[in-house]
């Protein structure tokens, strides 16, 4: 049988597939990240984690910048791995957000824990798991002495879960100074990446009503309770097989013996095409109006665009296909809900391959987790990327 003869590129990325990552090994280094809460609300324990993540960075022989949070949010961390040749621009961006959705206090419900094959804990698997999985893929290349072609970027973001309102225009203007674009989101259930994201857009709404004693004189108030609700049923029946309309928040009165005047509420939409979302955005303006002495005051948040995949980011797609081809895995791809910073990048026209982080379930629940078989596969595909793209 002739044997393959590969070109220096090729024998690298091989090395690389091949590195010996140890599940538990990324496990213990894991836990102390899960461990570190960091809710997005939450400005001091996010850049408590980027304090840890900067330090973990640093010990591999990173750039370290720490990018001042805004907006009340966290700091972001930007982490330069240069070239050989010291060049620290272009190259490879992996695009992550230290961020979760977990308050602080949630590790006493959902500690760290090992449970046969799945290990549990907030933020787990989205997305501090693959983030770490990342990390610790250049850390084994660095180890190795393996010889990158292009210079390694990690911007490490505080505000993903609400939509990345403080962070899109560095995420941008990063994004922009590089050529290839690995998002280390969990992995899809079946084992496969993501090359597309739907489009999301999120709304403020407000009701404000007329108050009164509720014992007293319950008639003479119009609550913006009541008017609230009537429209988060309208809102939601508005869900289509073109778009997606949820309330996820609720916020109203202050005491129970009032009639409340205010009540706040966000609620969200998700379409798959630019133009479905545009019309679902139009119809959730269309709401605010007045309503039995009752108005409600609807307006836009933040958005993600529609990123669709094309020629370049499917080549990367396929690339991709490739190395896991070598390590003895399907590698399905689809688009996805669910929104992911990749929106921007791949938005922008940059090459762009999400969904490479472990994988598990349970996301944004007391039951998050990640499926331990996971972590050195997609280690070594991690690798393999870094070293071949």
């Amino acid at each position: 049988m002739e044997q393959e003869i590969l070109t220096p590129d090729q024998r690298e990325a091989q090395r690389a597939l091949d590195l010996p990552f140890d599940a538990g090994v990324l496990l213990d280094g894991l836990r102390p990240w899960v461990e570190c809460e960091s809710p997005t609300f939450d400005a001091a324990a996010v850049n408590r984690m980027m304090s840890l993540a900067s330090r973990d960075l640093a010990l591999l022989g990173a750039r370290i910048e720490r990018i001042p949070g805004r907006m009340g949010f966290g700091d972001c961390v930007r982490a330069r791995f240069p070239h050989l040749d010291g060049e620290a621009e272009g190259g490879i961006l992996v695009l992550a957000h230290l961020d979760t959705v977990h308050p602080v206090g949630t590790l006493g419900a959902l500690p760290f824990r090992l449970e046969g094959e799945r290990c549990f804990g907030p933020g787990i698997c989205d997305m501090k798991g693959g983030t770490y999985i990342a990390m610790q893929a250049m850390a084994a290349i660095i180890q190795a002495g393996i010889a990158l072609r292009r210079p390694v970027t990690f911007l490490l973001t505080s505000d993903e879960e609400v939509g990345s309102p403080s962070t899109r225009d560095l995420i941008e203007a990063e994004a922009g100074r590089h050529e290839v674009v690995l998002v280390p989101e969990p992995g899809r259930p079946d084992g496969g990446v993501v090359t597309g994201r739907y489009a999301i857009a999120r709304f403020n709404l407000r009701t404000t009503g007329r108050p009164s004693h509720a014992g007293a004189a319950l008639a003479e108030g119009r609550s913006a309770i009541r008017e609230m609700c009537r429209q988060v049923l309208a809102i939601e029946d508005m869900t289509t097989d073109a778009a997606t309309f949820s309330v996820g928040v609720v916020r109203g009165g202050q005491w129970v013996n009032c009639v409340a005047t205010h009540c706040d509420a966000e609620a969200l939409t998700m379409a798959k095409r630019q133009s479905d979302l545009d019309q679902a955005v139009e119809r959730m303006l269309a709401l605010s109006g007045t309503s039995g002495d009752v108005t409600l005051k609807v307006t836009r948040g933040v958005t993600r665009p529609v990123w669709e995949p094309d020629a370049n980011t499917m080549a990367l797609y396929r690339a991709a296909q490739g190395l896991a081809s070598k390590l003895g895995l399907t590698l399905p791809h689809a688009s996805a809900g669910g929104g992911s910073d990749g929106n921007f990048t791949g938005a922008m026209g940059i090459p762009t391959l999400d969904g490479l982080g472990v994988q598990g379930g349970g996301m944004h629940t007391l039951q998050e987790h990640v499926l331990v078989s996971s972590l050195v596969p997609r280690a070594r595909l991690f690798a393999g990327l870094l070293a071949s793209v």
